[in-house]
């Protein structure tokens, strides 16, 4: 699907539709494009955008790959920005990931995304309506789709915190296996959030640098201000991946402490009944005078006595939580 506004700026005057009205814009011109493909069909989405739009095919191509990490690249009349959002289907750190380019020229934003960005669509309504500052330009409208990537970040990152903390009592309580698989299931993907965010912020460091021709100072304090939630968000998430870590081996620590003290426990009763086996096994039980021997029912009395004792031990294992 591809949806197109231009925005005219003498009476302000906004028009929305599909690509038929990308061949109504004139790029020499003052009227502004925002074209957003949702790139479901790429041999129409390349043709679009090499043969019409006169974008760099080697951009075209990093755009339309299923995977790329963040990158700045720029051109004699626009940039490209390529950068990772979250799918609509993220539900805290089970997060699936958006790419997202922007094409930004001095009258035009083009936006690639193969699968639904939710970034986008919240924003598209406000476009259509007007409710965006077209007259600060593409820049503007560039920054204020960085906004709502970057704040989806946000929530799931904090999320995670509260639920570390809810699982450093957990272990300090009663540690098990499925603690562990999450905090190393944490740990992972905090590790390729950490990646694709120091991508991401060296992307906008390099922006809010830049010195290009359609930068205003707006659009300069506008990348500033956007490089800052991606630093903050970059420092939080290495925060949560050291604590997920920690975890981790706090967890480790504790298993081994509880596993020494249930050898110690063992060991103990092992040595209390080495010399009493040592005795019986030299010995054994040479008595001429044993009763229980002559009794009908000693056999199911020793067989009942041995249960007893087997399911006694397992009762006491699983009390005391060793198995």
């Amino acid at each position: 699907m591809i949806r197109t506004l231009l925005h005219h700026p003498g009476g302000a005057r906004i028009e929305a539709g599909d690509e038929s009205l990308i061949g109504c814009w004139d790029p020499g011109g003052e009227v502004l494009l925002w074209a957003d493909f949702a790139a479901n069909d790429i041999g129409q989405t390349r043709e679009l955008l090499i043969r019409q739009l006169r974008i760099n095919p080697l951009a075209v191509s990093d755009a339309l790959r299923d995977r790329h990490p963040p990158k700045l690249e720029w051109f004699d009349d626009y940039f490209f920005l390529l950068v990772k959002g979250f799918s609509a289907e993220t539900e805290g750190l089970d997060f699936g990931v958006v790419h997202i380019s922007l094409f930004v020229g001095r009258n035009f934003l083009l936006t690639v995304h193969a699968l639904k960005s939710p970034s986008i669509d919240s924003l598209w309504p406000d476009a259509v309506a007007g409710s965006l500052d077209f007259a600060r330009g593409p820049t503007h409208l560039c920054y204020r789709v960085l906004r709502r990537v970057v704040d989806r970040y946000a929530p799931v990152i904090l999320g995670l915190e509260s639920r570390l903390e809810e699982l450093e009592e957990v272990i300090a309580a009663r540690p098990s296996d499925e603690v562990l698989l999450e905090l190393v299931s944490y740990n992972s993907r905090l590790k390729k959030l950490r990646r694709t965010f120091g991508y991401q912020q060296a992307c906008f460091d390099e922006l809010r640098q830049a010195r290009s021709q359609g930068f205003s100072s707006d659009s300069t304090h506008e990348f500033q201000d956007v490089y800052e939630h991606m630093e903050r968000l970059t420092s939080l998430s290495s925060l949560m991946q050291e604590l997920a870590r920690d975890l981790m081996e706090g967890y480790i620590s504790l298993n081994g402490h509880r596993l020494n003290q249930i050898m110690k426990t063992l060991t103990i009763a092992s040595v209390i009944f080495l010399p009493l086996t040592f005795l019986a096994g030299i010995y054994g039980m040479n008595f001429d005078n044993m009763p229980e021997l002559h009794t009908r029912t000693g056999y199911f009395i020793v067989i009942g006595a041995m249960l007893a004792i087997a399911g006694g031990l397992l009762w006491g294992f699983r009390r005391w939580r060793w198995i």
